[in-house]
């Protein structure tokens, strides 16, 4: 056998045609071989010509380490191979497209040419590398997607490992010394158990000052517990939950566009009152608000009417609709329309808000029924909305996809110019909650992190337009996508604007717009902040940064043997992993005067499914470090369906046991 004859097959080592692959290595290669070939005597057999083969690719690989050598000319190399196909493939099969697996049948390919398949001897991964070092495969290999992604990555992995914000925050922590957010008391080293302090209280001890910081450091102390009170069964996702500022009723909106208010007086005992249809609604419900004196609930879709329906029992009427489009119009969406992601009352109830996909804020008249304003005021959509303060009707708050928060003014609004703008999410906002103070903002991100803000240290307009820190955040090489993308720590940095107080971590905001929140002062002592997660649970931070909570709302929902047998029977059937059981808490509500939660919930599969389960404070447990330590065995509560039902037997044979 010559060398001049010499092929290796990349499939079973043996011979091919001239003008297979091989033929591509440099003539270097052959040359040596030639060379060793004359000094020889003799035939030789197939391992003779594989050896000669590895030994002088691994020669051309030292030699391109050390830079003697040019190299294998490999990019020319892998644009002429021929990708073959199998003896039955038609011809138009023989070059495969990236779907067919170009990219892994070329890097068999190559790694086939460095190493020697029939003796099962290659180079070592040192020398592979440095014949590919300095040849460009990229772009063959991987599509523009991955490359982006990849030259992201190279930047983002040299950012400090330190860059994520201290906890505990100092900012935080002299938050909470200052009593803005509930009783505090430095000199009570010692953690006193609730039992204690209730003795306090009835023993009467200590001045009246002492007696209310007892008070209020006892609520603080009464967080509700993992294990669920009830929990309320829903054939769809719940978008949102929420109780009435006086505690009287609650209301949620569930994927279905059925609102449904239960009456809540006694929140021990829930009774379920009424329900409200949205018409024509469009994919889900994105967002309800109650009237300041709770007698009217407005409620969304992703369409331009915002349905109003009244809360008083007694009122049997339906729902009607207010068209925040009149008068305006917008091409790119619903032939015409827009959607809203988030709707609020003002502190007077004269006028609503809202935010939409048009990067816009809506000012809507309702006793005139006509849109006041339409302001274009970002550069992405508006996921939420809110007022700084129930009592004013005045300064208002838009969060958007552009990783800002404005601050308006509804007295100027008209002009287009906001007051103010609060910068430091790194990835679009999704949902943002006022303290009604006047003075406090807390707002969800992407970016996986939850902001508290302070309005005295908003940006002023100016600045914010000579510094454009959104140019900060729209990166051209890659965007992520919480709907689907899990996000990468990797890719957080501290925004070189940011002008927030506190930053809380370790939720997950990704698939839905999860809702963040302050803990009401008559239940909480205004202590914490909270939020839900798509991991299955809920948080609950100190204002220093630290985790006061979790709730697993994941396990309590999927303890409750029946639950997941009586929701495994809808269309979620046909979802292949329907043994599986993902939770994704997307908002929490936390009754005004008791210590009670009911956090809303997406379920199953394929997140088909919902719960409001209904969480309260159990004396009983055993908790460490902010955690329920019952991991085994869960106690449940009442489960029951929307209409507050108990079922006698479920599907599959299951029986109820609590009634």
């Amino acid at each position: 056998m010559s060398s001049d004859n010499y092929r290796g097959d990349p499939n079973d080592g043996g011979p091919l045609d001239s003008d297979d692959w091989t033929s591509h290595i440099p003539e270097s290669v052959y040359d040596a071989i030639r060379e060793r070939e004359e000094d020889g005597e003799g035939e030789h057999d197939q391992a003779y010509y594989d050896e000669l083969l590895r030994e002088e690719l691994e020669e051309h690989a030292r030699l391109h380490e050390s830079g003697d050598a040019e190299g294998l000319e490999l990019e020319v190399l892998v644009e002429q191979i021929p990708v073959r196909g199998t003896e039955d493939d038609d011809d138009d099969d023989d070059h495969p497209t990236a779907e067919d697996g170009e990219g892994n049948q070329l890097f068999r390919r190559i790694v086939r040419i460095v190493g020697n398949g029939a003796s099962g001897v290659g180079l070592s991964q040192r020398q592979i590398l440095a014949l590919l070092r300095g040849h460009d495969l990229t772009d063959l290999i991987f599509d523009d997607a991955e490359v982006d992604e990849m030259m992201y990555q190279r930047r983002t992995n040299r950012q400090d490992p330190d860059r994520f914000p201290k906890v505990p925050s100092e900012e935080g922590r002299k938050l909470m010394e200052s009593g803005a957010f509930g009783s505090f008391d430095i000199r009570d080293r010692r953690h006193k158990d609730i039992s204690r302090r209730i003795l306090d209280r009835e023993l009467g001890l200590g001045g009246k000052a002492e007696q209310l910081r007892n008070r209020g450091m006892m609520l603080q102390q009464m967080l509700p517990s993992s294990k669920p009170e009830m929990i309320i069964q829903y054939e769809d996702p719940v978008c949102c939950g929420q109780f009435s500022d006086d505690g009287n009723f609650f209301y949620t909106c569930n994927k279905d566009f059925k609102v449904r208010l239960y009456d809540t007086s006694n929140v021990y005992d829930w009774k379920y009152y009424k329900t409200f249809d949205y018409p024509f609604g469009q994919w889900t419900m994105t967002d309800a608000d109650l009237s300041p004196d709770n007698r009217w609930l407005a409620f969304t879709s992703l369409q331009p009417e915002v349905a109003i329906a009244p809360t008083d029992p007694k009122d049997t009427g339906d729902s009607y609709t207010l068209n925040f489009a009149t008068g305006h119009s917008h091409p790119g969406y619903g032939g015409g329309s827009f959607a809203i992601f988030s709707v609020r009352f003002s502190g007077d109830g004269r006028q609503l808000v809202a935010g939409t996909n048009t990067d816009s804020v809506v000012v809507y008249d309702i006793e005139t029924r006509t849109t006041l304003h339409h302001v274009h005021g970002h550069n992405d959509d508006v996921n939420a909305v809110c007022f700084a303060d129930k009592m004013s009707p005045h300064i208002l708050y838009s969060g958007s996809d552009d990783c800002t928060i404005k601050v308006w003014d509804t007295r100027s609004i008209g002009d287009g110019r906001p007051a103010g703008a609060f910068v430091g999410h790194t990835e679009g906002l999704t949902y943002i909650d006022s303290k009604q103070d006047g003075r406090y903002i807390l707002s969800n991100g992407k970016d996986q992190s939850m902001k508290l803000w302070d309005l005295r240290k908003a940006m002023s307009t100016s600045t914010f337009q000579s510094t454009n820190p959104t140019a900060i955040t729209q990166s051209p090489d890659y965007q992520f996508d919480y709907r689907w993308q899990e996000y990468d720590d990797s890719r957080w940095y501290q925004h070189p604007h940011d002008n927030s107080v506190v930053t809380f971590r370790g939720h997950k905001v990704q698939r839905t717009l999860i809702r963040c929140h302050f803990s009401p002062p008559n239940s909480t002592d205004s202590r914490y902040v909270y939020s839900g997660s798509a991991d299955g649970h809920v948080y609950i931070w100190n204002m220093d940064a630290t985790l006061a909570k979790t709730i697993d709302v994941q396990k309590a929902t999927e303890s409750a043997t029946g639950t997941s047998a009586r929701l495994r029977t809808r269309r979620y059937r046909m979802h292949s992993f329907e043994n599986e059981w993902n939770t994704i808490v997307r908002d929490v509500g936390w009754h005004p005067n008791a210590p009670v939660l009911v956090a809303s919930s997406w379920h199953g599969s394929a997140n088909d499914t919902g719960t409001a389960s209904v969480h309260g404070y159990n004396d009983a447990d055993d908790e460490e470090d902010g955690e329920d330590s019952e991991d085994e065995g869960m106690a449940m509560g009442r489960v029951v369906d929307e209409k507050l039902n108990v079922p006698r037997v479920a599907v599959g044979g299951w029986r109820q046991r609590y009634m």
